[in-house]
């Protein structure tokens, strides 16, 4: 089941944009527009895709005015194909206009990111893996993006630096330049360190580091960057005392083959960060 996003974080990721987009209000609409017009609109599908942001844009109409109704025809995580009517909204001209492409650009984003992960996860079908995002997201806009990675049946990693441990290439470099400790022991003086539920993931770019990690016992290790044989031969040797994570230089043309070297976990950062916004319009009814 898709766990929605909070009413909370909702109004104010929305709330900003629209302070952003308009201040002082909509001066071309306010001039133009007589402020007892009303009309009615349709969102529409310019080509096909994975819906998400349906919350998100009925918010950045009721925020904008109250008395704007919007109804969607389809929900999260549906699939809808070009042409399809996404929702109708019907309002005061003047708000609609002002709410638009707040509305717009938060649901363009969204389903671009949905469409794109079901990409990826189509691609494994019939396997074990799951596909993962990465902290490699807009500022101030993680929920929201990695909500829409799961409306395209993704995974969400770690959500913050605070949620668990991700020992990186950095961090085990600072310990072997400033520490007079093994990466072991480093390791198991981390894990003693914290409560027994914290889950510690250490990032590798060699084969050859893999017998300290292990030794330490850790819960998940991240081939990073690895080439599909080296991948292979990490799995081989992990021999599943951990979980393996499989990242950087993912792609989707790569993805069958990553999948057959028995890794558990592929994280994409181009779920968020390369994502290209989806077609959406939204189209004034006219008598």
């Amino acid at each position: 089941m898709l766990t929605k996003l909070s009413t909370e974080a909702i109004h104010r990721a929305v709330r900003m944009a629209l302070d952003e987009d308009a201040p002082w209000g909509d001066l071309t609409s306010q001039t133009l527009i007589s402020p007892s017009a009303q009309i009615s609109a349709q969102l529409v599908a310019r080509e096909d895709g994975v819906l998400s942001g349906e919350d998100i844009f009925r918010a950045a109409m009721s925020l904008t005015d109250d008395s704007i109704t919007t109804t969607f025809h389809l929900h999260d995580g549906e699939r809808f194909t070009k042409s399809a009517v996404l929702a109708d909204v019907t309002g005061p001209a003047q708000s609609v206009l002002q709410a638009e492409r707040v509305a717009l650009n938060f649901m363009q984003r969204m389903c671009g990111i949905a469409t794109l992960t079901a990409t990826y996860v189509a691609e494994v079908a019939g396997t074990k893996i799951r596909i993962v995002d990465t902290r490699k997201t807009t500022p101030g806009l993680r929920l929201i993006e990695r909500y829409a990675v799961r409306c395209g049946g993704g995974h969400n990693h770690r959500f913050s630096l605070s949620d668990a441990v991700m020992v990186k290439d950095n961090h085990l470099a600072i310990v072997a330049a400033n520490q007079s400790i093994s990466v072991t022991d480093a390791l198991r003086t981390l894990r003693a360190s914290l409560p027994h539920t914290t889950h510690i993931e250490v990032e590798v770019d060699r084969l050859d580091q893999l017998d300290a990690v292990l030794a330490a016992n850790v819960d998940t290790i991240l081939l990073d960057n690895f080439t599909t044989e080296q991948l292979r031969k990490g799995v081989q040797h992990i021999a599943g005392r951990a979980l393996i994570e499989a990242s950087g230089g993912i792609t989707l043309p790569r993805l069958r083959e990553i999948a057959a070297t028995g890794v558990d976990i592929i994280s994409v950062g181009a779920l968020t960060q390369n994502v290209r916004s989806l077609d959406l319009g939204l189209d004034i009814q006219t008598q």
